[in-house]
């Protein structure tokens, strides 16, 4: 289906409002990425350009970049989200679930939620069989937490014609490559429909920090921003925010004081909930009954 196939427009001053619990307004998800970097390929991303230009391998310098997230900048992500008792959502690479299973353990300890986001860290325009690595990712995931993971992040957002069809198939309840509103929409499947959740392209550290090149307190003042005028937008009716990590990004030390700042600031409301992802599906669903009903 075309996109205008799985979804049709609807002006958010049209809908019915949404209400939280609690005299909430407003819900922030945290979703931090872990990804692992396969040394054998070109590397998905780069904070080094090779003097001689083009793609080697190795590529030392980049994959030890992307190492660096996950053997340091993790864990002092880690302890900002605990000062604030806020569980995240770990969205992570099937294989990755192993590989880093410290990580993995640590947010299974505290309760965050998993989220399938590939099995390596690749296209999925570039895999080879897409509903096998869906499958596989789901599982690794399962086999790990006891649990079958409840939604979906394409690697880079990325997804095929099929994406939202297979997902559906393999069992996923919601998606969140769909960054077009500030609540949560239903998209068309050729089966059952799937839930989109609010994500971010703009308050995500791989667009500012790597694409854009901003300074490190960019992340801090467009979140903010963007959190002062989506709180106000809430006033008749709740929105969601979804602030995106990645641990080789904002885990290095001049970005991560950054992001403990947006902690501190957002926490002092008692109006503001940190919510994981399925929290959000949930409480949807019981706001919209009707939403999942036909195809």
């Amino acid at each position: 289906m075309l996109p205008t196939e799985r979804i049709q427009f609807s002006a958010i001053s049209e809908r019915e409002p949404l209400k939280l619990p609690d005299g909430k307004r407003m819900v922030v998800w945290v979703i931090v990425n872990i990804e692992e970097w396969d040394p054998k390929e070109t590397m998905p991303r780069t904070v080094l350009t090779p003097p001689a230009g083009g793609s080697p391998s190795p590529d030392i310098p980049n994959w030890a970049w992307h190492e660096y997230g996950n053997r340091v900048g993790f864990w002092r992500l880690l302890e900002m989200l605990d000062n604030h008792g806020i569980k995240a959502v770990l969205a992570i690479n099937g294989k990755a679930v192993t590989t880093y299973e410290a990580i993995s353990k640590a947010a299974l300890d505290r309760g965050w939620e998993f989220m399938g986001h590939g099995f390596g860290q690749k296209n999925m325009q570039k895999v080879p069989d897409e509903r096998a690595d869906i499958r596989a990712t789901a599982e690794a995931i399962k086999a790990f937490t006891g649990k079958f993971p409840r939604g979906w992040l394409g690697p880079g957002l990325t997804e095929t014609w099929e994406t939202p069809d297979l997902l559906v198939e393999e069992g996923f309840e919601y998606v969140c490559d769909w960054v077009l509103d500030d609540e949560p929409v239903v998209l068309k499947t050729r089966t059952n429909p799937i839930v989109n959740i609010p994500y971010t392209q703009e308050c995500n550290d791989v667009a500012m920090m790597l694409i854009q090149h901003h300074k490190a307190s960019e992340y801090h003042d467009r979140a903010m921003d963007q959190f002062r005028q989506l709180y106000h937008d809430s006033a008749n009716s709740a929105r969601v925010m979804a602030l995106v990590l990645h641990p080789y990004i904002m885990g290095a030390p001049h970005r991560a004081i950054h992001f403990r700042r947006i902690l501190e600031e957002i926490s002092r409301l008692p109006d503001v909930a940190f919510w994981t992802g399925e929290q959000i599906y949930d409480w949807y669903l019981e706001q919209r009954p009707n939403a999942l009903k036909g195809k």
